[in-house]
């Protein structure tokens, strides 16, 4: 029975009646458990519900380009790079000469999930370029955007041709990206909230990327240019802020410990490298390949209405901070003529606050002028998106018009092939030796490419460890017992006369699609050669190099 029952609000006396609540037919029709719960109908309608929630469905557009990524790359080979990393994968340490631990370390991860799977063993580096993608749509959620424009901020990270390539093989930069994205999407909360314990997170965030990639100081430094630079500077007297310094050297205390029992290796290293960049023109260009390859140039209203946002809008104001860090990291890496994709992890932050201002302007548009601006602004980013995928993707058939065009624009491609055929010749050279010379034979070779190839195909057919002195490969010294016979890959045949008492060439490196790369240009000779005309160890003291 209906009960009336009279309330007063305000002064007013108000009459209202209490009815039985009316179940629907899908709620009487939903199975209960104990209590009266719904049992396993909700929870089947839970997960499709967060799967259509704003994080599902960033989630899911993530899943599919991971997908996409595994699809794509297991064609061609291991990139020499790889092959640096999977050896030292198979050699753990706190440090090594090229990076921190932390990739080596996800190396071995996928070493025992995938074994020498190629695109196995680049899934991770998929996972994190695909994992800044929910990121940035989560930054522009926090900056006030909708579904549309954290759809729109994800797929601009993601169509960006650093990004894109980043998911195609495994190096730390893909890691390095992740990392930095994390990091600004913990400085959004912690503007937005206006919570120190933020600091905590913003703290592990450098740390984890300073045992990634060294260059997580930099975006630190910026990081705290901002905050100088704006009201954040009242942080400076909150323990949280000195907590999170705490926690971030904590968390990179182990490789600086390594560092100073290694003489700081990788500040030579980083030394020798940056010099070579500089005089090969690698460091031209930066600020045009900002806009050309740190992003699709088809999302650059998008960059620079982030920067209107941050630095302009009341809206923004808040959050100053991070336009600021973006500002103080250029202007480092322009003074200290760094590599154009240093400052691509910047990126996100500011595509993501220029999509959510996207979405207001739109939404004071007439309804049709709307859809025609969303139109031509999803139609660009399509198109920029399939164009830089078929250039930085493995996706182009060996020998094809597209292989041939990417191959003129960049290395990357051709610098994967060939690496089991220099196992197999070598392998020739050495099956060709007495057994009793076999037994006294090494491999010396003259970069981390080729020591890593020999040393993943090598052991299938009977080689011996490959030496060479390049980074950390150095620290695992000659091979034992001290080798008489010496398989030479990698060094002319005058330079290598000047090793040892005699040479000859024993083969030659090919590749079975006859492309030209730095293995078949340079030094396409695989030598045969006896007798060191020193002692090992006076010749590994010497043998160092960086690459």
């Amino acid at each position: 029975m209906d009960r009336a029952l009279t309330g007063f609000v305000g002064l007013r006396q108000v009459r209202y009646t209490l009815r039985p609540e009316k179940k629907s037919l899908r709620e009487r029709d939903t199975p209960k458990g104990d209590g009266g719960r719904p049992t396993q109908v909700r929870g089947r309608s839970g997960v499709a519900a967060w799967l259509t929630s704003d994080v599902g469905l960033l989630v899911v557009l993530a899943v599919v380009r991971v997908v996409i990524h595994t699809a794509t790359n297991g064609q061609y080979g291991f990139h020499r790079d790889e092959l640096q990393t999977l050896d030292d994968a198979r050699h753990l340490d706190w440090g090594f000469v090229v990076y921190p631990p932390v990739v080596p370390l996800l190396a071995r991860l996928e070493l025992l999930l995938f074994g020498t799977s190629l695109a196995g063993f680049r899934v991770l580096a998929a996972v994190a370029v695909s994992a800044a993608m929910v990121l940035a749509g989560l930054i522009a959620k926090e900056l006030g955007g909708g579904r549309r424009e954290q759809m729109l901020a994800a797929v601009a990270t993601g169509v960006s041709p650093v990004s894109l390539a980043q998911g195609a093989v495994f190096q730390y930069v893909s890691f390095d990206y992740l990392w930095c994205v994390l990091l600004t999407y913990f400085l959004v909360r912690l503007l937005k909230t206006e919570n120190a314990r933020w600091w905590l997170a913003i703290g592990a965030a450098i740390g984890v990327g300073m045992q990634t990639k060294y260059t997580m100081a930099f975006f630190a430094v910026g990081v705290a240019g901002g905050v100088l630079l704006t009201p954040a500077r009242r942080y400076l007297s909150s323990v949280w802020l000195w907590a999170g310094v705490a926690v971030a050297l904590i968390l990179f205390l182990p490789n600086l410990v390594w560092q100073a029992q290694h003489h700081f290796i990788s500040l030579e290293f980083l030394k020798r490298i940056h010099a070579r960049d500089v005089s090969q023109g690698r460091t031209r260009g930066f600020l045009v390949e900002q806009l050309l390859l740190c992003i699709n140039p088809f999302t650059i209203p998008l960059l620079f209405l982030g920067l209107w946002f941050y630095f302009v809008r009341d809206e923004g104001r808040r959050y100053r901070l991070l336009g600021w860090a973006y500002v103080a990291t250029l202007a480092i890496f322009v003074a200290a003529q760094a590599r154009f994709y240093y400052l691509a992890p910047m990126y996100p932050v500011l595509l993501a606050a220029g999509s959510a201002l996207w979405g207001q302007w739109l939404r004071r548009l007439s309804p049709g002028r709307s859809r025609t601006a969303q139109a031509a602004l999803w139609t660009g980013v399509a198109a920029g998106g399939v164009m830089f995928s078929l250039i930085v993707l493995p996706v182009a058939p060996m020998g094809s018009s597209v292989w041939n065009f990417t191959s003129k624009v960049h290395d990357q491609f051709r610098e994967e092939i060939g690496w089991p055929e220099l196992a197999q010749n070598v392998a020739r050279v050495y099956q060709q030796l007495p057994a009793e010379e076999q037994k006294r034979t090494g491999i010396l070779t003259g970069n981390y490419g080729e020591a890593g190839a020999l040393n993943l195909y090598g052991p299938g057919y009977g080689l011996p460890r490959a030496m060479a002195g390049t980074n950390s490969f150095w620290y695992r010294g000659y091979t034992e017992p001290a080798p008489e016979t010496v398989i030479v890959v990698g060094f002319d045949l005058d330079e290598a006369e000047k090793l040892f008492s005699s040479c000859r060439v024993a083969a030659k490196n090919t590749n079975r699609y006859d492309v030209v790369n730095e293995e078949s240009r340079d030094h396409p000779d695989i030598l045969l050669c006896r007798n060191l005309r020193e002692g090992w160890p006076e010749f590994w003291r010497r043998f160092r190099r960086f690459g």
